[in-house]
């Protein structure tokens, strides 16, 4: 049995620079590892089980991103996933959890990841970087040692709605305060975020960001406590 982690990554800014003619959305975003993540058994055999405080609802079938990871690299394998990081969260677990695959399989190479998801590509290299393009160009900046504290709301946040919805706004930018153009979007597609962002600030007395398309927010420092998740860049 080898095991791999998946550690789940945070956008701590985000930009929309265009939309190409095939709907997908331009971006220029910094983005870095976290200490918190899945983590992934894999042993001869072939099937998926998911485990772990966020396995409701997850997928088993060959619509999950580790299933179709395996398929890219053409190996097989039971895979036994404990997700630690729920899905809709805007912290790219499933992103992570198909980077796991493509480096246990040895595979590199950013585009054929991106091609299963936007974040996967930064996921497999991990650290921090400059995101651009639809995710697939990478530009490693040094690394920088933060703590972030993250809410993550029992509030799943589907990526597509959240574009769309920022496309039929009119392409917002970020509002004041925020470093991200997608959070009008996803207010807009899930208004009970709003909530979740006043709880944290009034908890940290600090101005919440918005975790890529959500719906976490995260303030930076260590406020731990009352179901916040205190996270370390890796």
């Amino acid at each position: 049995m080898h095991v791999e982690r998946a550690p789940a990554k945070l956008t701590v800014s985000l930009r929309i620079t265009g939309v190409r003619a095939d709907g997908y959305h331009l971006i220029d975003a910094e983005m870095v590892t976290l200490d918190y993540g899945d983590v992934l058994e894999i042993s001869d055999g072939d099937g998926l089980e998911v485990v772990g405080p966020h396995a409701a609802g997850v997928p088993t079938d060959n619509g999950n991103l580790v299933r179709r990871a395996l398929a890219l690299v053409g190996r097989q394998a039971f895979v036994r996933l404990d997700k630690q990081v729920p899905a809709g969260a805007g912290l790219g677990g499933g992103s992570a959890d198909a980077a796991a695959i493509l480096r246990w399989a040895g595979a590199t190479d950013p585009s054929a990841a991106a091609g299963l998801g936007a974040d996967v590509a930064f996921c497999l290299t991990g650290g921090r970087a400059r995101v651009r393009g639809i995710g697939e160009l990478l530009e490693p900046l040094p690394f920088e040692a933060r703590t972030f504290t993250l809410l993550i709301p029992p509030v799943a946040v589907a990526t597509p709605a959240v574009y769309r919805a920022w496309d039929d706004l009119g392409g917002p930018s970020a509002p004041d305060g925020s470093v991200n153009d997608l959070e009008t979007a996803a207010l807009a597609v899930a208004p009970e975020l709003a909530h979740w962002r006043d709880r944290l600030a009034q908890a940290t007395g600090r101005r919440p960001q918005l975790a890529g398309s959500g719906g976490t927010w995260y303030v930076e420092g260590d406020f731990a406590g009352d179901g916040r998740v205190v996270a370390r860049t890796g």
